[in-house]
């Protein structure tokens, strides 16, 4: 299991990790913009160009992750949701059982489903108010033939 952080920010996503990458060095390893996700192109022009996910893998292992909300969608940015806690695992199994364990009492933003970029991924919030990200690598065969990726 592997934890990392990930950032939220209302179109500051580049600047922001432009001078994380300034500090900590080291190259982005993914970088994506909202264009790029299927159905991007039906954004407006401002959320089409807004950053879906960028990471910065940092010395040690930790990855540095983020992305820009779109506010189009209902997303609103304050102080306070803009971090969560991005849980990396092995399987299926594991993202389930954690789920099932952190969300009871809370709420599910984002069920487990495999996601365009290769990914099972999932949201939610603990009854803390902590947020959280599941995911974990889809084997290849997985994503690639599934009928929402053809």
């Amino acid at each position: 299991m592997k934890l990392d952080v990930y950032l939220n920010f209302d179109g500051q996503t580049e600047e922001a990790f432009n001078l994380y990458k300034s500090v900590f060095g080291g190259e982005f390893n993914l970088f994506k913009r909202m264009h790029e996700a299927p159905g991007g192109d039906e954004l407006s022009e401002e959320d089409r160009n807004r950053i879906m996910h960028i990471a910065l893998p940092l010395k040690g292992g930790s990855v540095l992750r983020g992305s820009d909300i779109v506010s189009s969608n209902g997303y609103v940015l304050n102080k306070g949701n803009n971090v969560n806690i991005y849980i990396k695992v092995d399987s299926k199994r594991e993202a389930d059982r954690i789920i099932k364990g952190l969300s009871g009492g809370g709420k599910v933003q984002l069920p487990m489903m495999e996601e365009f970029w290769g990914e099972s991924f999932g949201s939610f919030h603990d009854r803390f108010g902590i947020r959280w990200m599941i995911g974990y690598t889809l084997p290849k065969t997985d994503y690639l033939t599934s009928d929402m990726y053809l």
